[in-house]
């Protein structure tokens, strides 16, 4: 399976923006790319049917044809952890199913790309958190950090316990969350010297959401070699 796993260092720190945007990275390579929610907690009733837009927004620039099931096969309508909000609806997040219909969907396409729910340790189900999915995955992971008060520590420690389990860190992403942060260039310099993979991409300060823009942030022929 090629592609990557797109982690945060939190919750809203841009994970939904940077995956679209490296699908239309891929897609301006000729790449046939797809790409999965596969746990999604915030939905809203759409046509009759409990919907997340995060999975909306990736199912739009995906190049191969999925279904809504098949790109977000678990979707919760209150924005709580995930395995909270499961136990609520009575449900158990099923990790075996989310690889099996992953690598459905994987054979399908070029680039595969996987989003995770909040940070990297957040539980979906009682033993089992986010970490443990992608050690089901076994896909490489882009980690993307809010540049914000606080982005350091989190940056470290997520970074320190992907590596710790022997999963790779492909690299980051710098997402500017903040218009007019004076020390935004001192924290990623800081951060480009104290982590060991790659800056991939400074995305700038958007008002709104730009796919396009975001990709051109990307080198994605360096991307690919990574795949």
């Amino acid at each position: 399976m090629r592609g990557f796993f797109i982690t945060g260092t939190d919750t809203d720190v841009g994970k939904t923006w940077v995956t679209a945007g490296l699908l239309q990275a891929f897609n301006q390579q000729d790449l046939r790319t797809v790409a999965m929610k596969p746990v999604a907690s915030g939905g809203e009733i759409i046509e009759g049917q409990l919907r997340n837009a995060d999975a909306l927004c990736l199912m739009q620039h995906m190049r191969a044809k999925a279904d809504y099931q098949q790109v977000n096969p678990y979707c919760f309508s209150p924005a709580i952890a995930p395995h909270i909000a499961a136990r609520q609806a009575g449900q158990r997040i099923d990790l075996e199913l989310i690889d099996k219909q992953c690598r459905h969907l994987a054979a399908s396409a070029d680039v595969m790309l996987v989003e995770g729910v909040g940070g990297w340790q957040v539980p979906l189900n009682e033993s089992e958190t986010v970490a443990d999915l992608v050690g089901k995955l076994r896909l490489p992971v882009i980690m993307v950090v809010a540049i914000r008060l606080g982005c350091l520590n989190h940056a470290l420690l997520t970074a320190e316990s992907i590596e710790a389990r022997g999963i790779t860190l492909a690299g980051w992403v710098a997402n500017m969350c903040d218009e007019d942060d004076p020390v935004a260039g001192e924290n990623i310099s800081t951060l480009e010297q104290q982590l060991e993979c790659p800056l991939l991409a400074k995305i700038p300060w958007q008002a709104a959401f730009d796919a396009e823009g975001i990709a051109e942030c990307f080198d994605a022929v360096t991307l690919g070699d990574k795949l």
